[in-house]
């Protein structure tokens, strides 16, 4: 499986920088999709996609347009999921890979917090976002992209 290029959920992505500096190092194409409400500029190697404001537009994008091999860089489970079935590989903004037995577990978490938050009850969010956060995700990204690099043509 060729990788053609990494797909970013870019409204809240806190690694975009992370993600160009990889894609130019292993001259892979990456792909912001981002709502009007995130001004974002293209770089070499780097396409910027603005879609309109409504709630599920960067979504709907990218599930119409990823491909088996691309890589997405996403934090939504749902999107994730989509990913998943299209035959792309997906990644956390921490550099966690999300894989066919781990989305369903996440997924459920999700829902039934999202039931517990409607009764009434207050749940945890995500840690704060670290520098070794950033770390964890570029390493992981560069050993993905020498991987399916170093395995093309298997």
């Amino acid at each position: 499986m060729r990788t053609r290029s990494i797909i970013v959920d870019a409204d809240a992505c806190p690694v975009k920088s992370e993600i160009e500096l990889a894609g130019r190092q292993f001259g892979v194409q990456v792909v912001l999709v981002a709502s009007f409400d995130h001004r974002m500029k293209e770089n070499p190697g780097v396409k910027v996609v603005q879609v309109d404001r409504s709630d599920q537009s960067v979504d709907l994008y990218i599930a119409n347009q990823i491909k088996p091999g691309d890589i997405l860089v996403t934090q939504d489970f749902g999107l994730a999921a989509l990913g998943l079935a299209k035959g792309s590989i997906c990644l956390t903004n921490r550099g966690q890979e999300y894989t066919n037995s781990s989305i369903d577990f996440l997924l459920e978490r999700r829902h039934v917090s999202a039931k517990m938050r409607r009764s009434g009850k207050h749940t945890k969010g995500p840690k704060p976002f670290t520098e070794e956060d950033r770390k964890n995700f570029l390493h992981g990204l560069t050993k993905l992209l020498k991987y399916l690099q170093e395995n093309e043509n298997e």
